[in-house]
């Protein structure tokens, strides 16, 4: 089966294999779960949770980096993660003003499972990160809930990833179109690399930067002249090489390059995050010695550029999976952005 919407569509992407399932969650352990809110009209909006593994994240905590292209962004969590290289929570995606909210709620469920947090032990660091879905979605009505959240927490599964106009991706606008929820993955020897992209960047006229431009017309969109931000972008990277933060890091950087290829160029207003991590190794809360061993890729290994390599490609399809999965949408007072499935069509 071809889980692809932007090959269906006629996008080219050679290069590597993809993975069974062409998403993140060909990444073995990898979860994703949506929470979709919508009204058909002034409300789309939602929250989206990746899970890097099944057991318990504060206890077993995943080795992570970031790294930010552009730093118009509300992200939390991001400081520590830099700081001491694992996370230990859900990544969790929404829209702006949501952010308060969607952490309170992976808070409020990192504590249910995990009595010692705040008492005999540290407290927890909560990643939620985030785009503006104001042009689609009535953001000042702050509809997602701490509860929203934990239901998008609970919903994650390794199966397939639903893409486009669904959780966090329900109102987001990308290139002038329909954005959303994309998602893909390379295969790299015995290796995956996986991303989830949360698209809500650029404009029509952006297409002009892209490898793929003159499959788009852009005179067709949502018909209107009227400004919007420059939008944002949230990335992220699972894989199960066995890397260090610092590879991680240089794991991420090459995501821009897949950016790149799909009409980016990081505008001012832009929030251009990369999240990456590694299922390979796992970090005790509470050690059972003070010398811990793990195993890592050397940076000379002939791999290491292939992965590299594997974060650019699964990057750039995911995106134009978003845009492709993505269905026209009319929202906030009857804004509507087109599909870019229907903008092909014409």
């Amino acid at each position: 089966m071809n889980h692809s919407s932007a090959r269906r569509a006629g996008f080219s992407f050679p290069g590597l294999p993809t993975g069974p399932m062409n998403g993140i969650t060909d990444v073995a352990g990898v979860l994703v779960g949506h929470r979709t809110l919508t009204d058909g009209k002034q409300i789309q909006t939602g929250v989206t949770a990746i899970i890097p593994h099944p057991k318990n994240l504060f206890a077993e905590k995943t080795i992570a980096s970031s790294f930010i292209l552009n730093g118009f962004g509300k992200t939390t969590g991001l400081v520590q993660v830099e700081e001491l290289g694992v996370i230990e929570s859900p990544i969790m995606l929404t829209n702006t003003l949501s952010v308060p909210a969607v952490t309170e709620g992976t808070l409020s469920y990192l504590l249910a499972h995990n009595q010692e947090i705040g008492t005999t032990t540290s407290t927890v660091n909560v990643l939620t990160a985030e785009c503006n879905d104001g042009y689609l979605n009535d953001i000042r009505q702050m509809i997602v809930k701490p509860e929203d959240a934990i239901f998008a927490i609970k919903a994650a599964s390794e199966q397939p990833v639903e893409e486009g106009a669904v959780g966090a991706g329900t109102g987001m606008s990308c290139l002038g179109f329909k954005g959303g929820i994309g998602t893909s993955s390379r295969l790299v020897s015995s290796y995956t690399v996986g991303c989830l992209v949360l698209t809500n960047y650029g404009q029509k006229q952006d297409w002009i930067y892209s490898r793929h431009r003159r499959k788009i017309n852009i005179s067709d969109g949502n018909g209107t002249s009227m400004p919007t931000p420059d939008g944002s972008i949230i990335i992220a990277l699972a894989t199960d090489a066995p890397l260090d933060a610092r590879q991680l890091k240089r794991l991420a950087k090459r995501a821009a390059l897949g950016l790149g290829r799909t009409a980016s160029f990081a505008a001012n207003g832009s929030g251009d995050i990369v999240i990456a991590f590694s299922t390979a190794n796992r970090v005790p809360h509470h050690p059972l010695a003070p010398l811990q061993t793990y195993t890592f890729l050397h940076d000379s290994d002939a791999s290491m550029s292939i992965l590299f390599a594997a974060a650019a490609e699964s990057v750039e399809e995911a995106i134009l999976n978003s845009l492709c999965s993505a269905t026209t949408t009319t929202g906030f007072n009857g804004h509507t952005r087109l599909s870019i499935r229907d903008a092909l069509k014409r």
